[in-house]
């Protein structure tokens, strides 16, 4: 079968060629997403995860306690999703409890299901309660006491915090990209339960990047024959799992931080020097800290005293 093209344009006939081609392949081959039926697996690490596994090796594991680690944000989805509906996950102590295990630094007790595990105790010795006065029974060993408590939460969650995109259209053939991103920021702190002074306090950001792309072919490629067509994707990164890196980052400068101010000691100071990580997570945080030291302009080296100006 023959097709008649009424144009004069040599462009215009190979974009309406490469529009049907296009339109056949589709028709050939539908696309589907990329293993649709794969199997549960477990979640993928990112570099903070290699970052928090391969920190130096502790002179001793510390006992930490996490009591929660709440949503902060007051955040819920727009509609048309649900107003019911949080932004970010609700399930922040679960992430931060496998990352202090995690590290090799900490020994985390369990006090988010404290009361779970006080009821299963008392069942044990209502069970095993002798009945015979001379046969002892079973002694439960005491629980765990820690020595640090960890707080915290998600703090913010900022939506289209930017956004952009662009795009192109001629003769009724174009394609065009848009682009979002928002943040979400945890905050952590550790507490010496002896006195309750707070050791250290941490908040780290992270962005969550989604990017979208469509394209599409809209114009008469004879009499009354009008072909139409189009093709696009999208990204979006998961808020659960740029929560979990964020919380797996604090972890990580809390614990530098402590090697920092010698709250904790690695077991030998030549892995401290010699860590990789270690060395560049203390460098953020000079970065960071530069404002305070004068290093970099604050917004009180801005303002004029009125000494100087003379009044």
């Amino acid at each position: 079968m023959r097709l008649l093209f009424h144009s004069r344009s040599r462009g215009v006939l190979l974009s309406t060629l490469a529009g049907l081609l296009l339109l056949a392949g589709c028709a050939a081959t539908p696309v589907a997403p990329s293993n649709p039926e794969s199997n549960a697996q477990l979640t993928p690490a990112t570099r903070i995860t290699r970052d928090l596994l391969h920190l130096p090796e502790p002179k001793g594991k510390i006992v930490v306690a996490v009591y929660g680690f709440r949503d902060q944000t007051g955040q819920y989805k727009p509609a048309p999703d649900s107003s019911f509906s949080t932004s970010v996950t609700q399930g922040g102590a679960s992430f931060l409890v496998k990352a202090l295990k995690d590290s090799g630094w900490f020994i985390p007790v369990e006090r988010e299901g404290l009361q779970n595990l006080l009821t299963e105790r008392k069942i044990v010795r209502a069970i095993e309660t002798p009945t015979d006065p001379v046969k002892p029974g079973t002694n439960l060993p005491p629980l765990l006491a820690a020595t640090i408590l960890i707080e915290g939460g998600i703090v913010s969650f900022e939506s289209n915090v930017r956004t952009g995109g662009s795009g192109a259209r001629y003769v009724g053939v174009g394609a065009n990209t848009q682009y979002r991103v928002d943040q979400v920021t945890v905050s952590l702190r550790s507490i010496d339960i002896r006195s309750g002074q707070v050791l250290n306090a941490v908040a780290v950001t992270k962005t969550i990047y989604s990017y979208e792309f469509s394209a599409g072919i809209y114009k008469f490629v004879g009499f009354q024959r009008l072909l139409e067509t189009e093709t696009g994707y999208t990204r979006n990164e998961p808020a659960q799992l740029a929560v979990k890196e964020a919380i797996e980052a604090a972890v990580v400068h809390l614990t530098v931080q402590g090697l920092r101010d010698q709250v904790w000691f690695a077991k030998s100071d030549q892995q401290v020097l010699n860590s990789l990580i270690v060395q560049t997570y203390l460098k953020e945080n000079e970065a960071n800290a530069r404002i305070a030291d004068g290093e970099l302009p604050s917004h009180a080296s801005d303002v004029t005293s009125p000494l100087d100006s003379g009044e």
